[in-house]
């Protein structure tokens, strides 16, 4: 790595380290996802050299690691870390010349899944994902993975995969961890792939979930499927590069000497990749369905409540109408008996014979006037 790079490089370490952007989660102890003991600055989870495809070296440090691969012919060395500092990634990247931009972003972290190759080192960024049951949620990390002629260089931010477990099945199978770095990255891409498994199984059992919530009508089912949504939005992102990123590395085996059987293992994980990718992109398109269905039936429900109301108020209106009419006629003889029952002397009627039964007739007419106009609007 030339000297500019590296001042590159050691500016961003300070910068970072002055503006406090470490990892979210320094304080994890590395120990709780693969049961190793890391170092108190590197967070070496395992650090071991390789000959022939069984491991001949255990170093206890990173110096240690890097002149015993030096030291021993056709050796392979397989450093794991688990969120390392910052420096750490640096005196790698200096001890094994990793291009700056790929060391940039093994540092900066947050990046999407892809493949570049740098000279003879390939840098590969994966997004294993794992289903939580209990809180029913997917919680994506990130893989850093550097590969070179005779090294593997895996750099974790989050808990999942477990490549304990990916180091243990190659340790078992010497054969396959002898055609060296290729054939680390290809167990370390199958476990990402197959930890898939799990994640489809709970989103298809969330989805049925939903499914159910939104025929029975309860409530905060939209908001649940919006959540799900972009759960399955990300996994997507995580999954859907992972297809041309294999059928690159299958191009390109020929001309880096990979084995013919390395390649049909990864034709096999681009297999399980692309099963993935399509059973994502049905849940998208279940999603939007369920969403569709369940966008109609709220509004149908808020149609049937509106036209509740609406009958609600023509009941109501009709009540009123019922109830102004006979007021209207009951006004009438009211009206009348008042201006008669005056205290007055000097009235015109007020000595008339005829007097009473007129007002009884006016009163009485005056009603039945009203009650036959009221009649005729329905209003009665």
């Amino acid at each position: 790595m030339t000297d500019r790079r590296v001042r590159g490089l050691r500016s961003l370490v300070r910068g970072r380290s002055a503006s406090g952007q470490d990892s979210p989660e320094r304080s994890m102890d590395p120990r709780s996802a693969d049961g190793g003991k890391p170092e108190p600055r590197s967070r070496v989870i395992d650090n071991a050299i390789y000959v022939g495809g069984r491991r001949t070296a255990t170093p206890g440090s990173l110096p240690e690691a890097f002149e015993c691969l030096k030291n021993t012919p056709d050796s392979m060395a397989w450093i794991g870390f688990y969120r390392p500092e910052d420096a750490v990634i640096l005196n790698v990247a200096e001890e094994f010349d990793l291009h700056e931009l790929a060391v940039e972003d093994a540092i900066v972290a947050h990046q999407r899944p892809k493949a570049d190759r740098y000279g003879d080192t390939l840098f590969v960024v994966l997004r294993p994902a794992r289903y939580l049951d209990d809180v029913e949620e997917v919680d994506f990390g990130e893989l850093h993975v550097f590969v070179g002629q005779n090294f593997v260089i895996t750099v974790r931010h989050s808990e999942a995969p477990d490549l304990s477990q990916v180091r243990r099945r190659m340790e078992h199978d010497p054969d396959l961890l002898a055609q060296g770095p290729q054939a680390v990255l290809y167990a370390i891409v199958d476990a990402v792939v197959d930890g898939y498994a799990p994640v489809v199984a709970g989103l298809q059992n969330d989805i049925d979930e939903i499914e159910v919530q939104v025929f029975g009508n309860e409530p905060g089912v939209s908001r649940r499927i919006y959540e799900l949504s972009r759960e399955v939005i990300e996994f997507q992102r995580a999954t859907q590069p992972l297809l041309g990123m294999i059928e690159g590395l299958i191009a390109g085996a020929p001309k880096y000497g990979v084995d013919e059987e390395l390649r049909r293992y990864l034709r096999d994980v681009a297999d399980h990749a692309i099963t993935v990718a399509e059973r994502v992109s049905g849940f998208r398109q279940m999603l939007h369905d369920i969403l569709v269905v369940n966008s109609t039936m709220v509004a149908q429900a808020q149609n049937e409540h509106m036209t509740r109301l609406t009958e609600v108020s023509n009941a109501q209106n009709e009540e009123v109408k019922r109830i102004s009419a006979w007021a209207a006629i009951l006004f009438a003889p009211t009206l009348v008996g008042t201006i008669y029952g005056m205290n007055f002397d000097v009235m015109p009627e007020i000595h008339w014979s005829w007097g009473y039964p007129f007002a009884i007739l006016l009163m009485g007419g005056v009603c039945l006037t009203l009650y036959l106009v009221f009649k005729r609007r329905d209003w009665l």
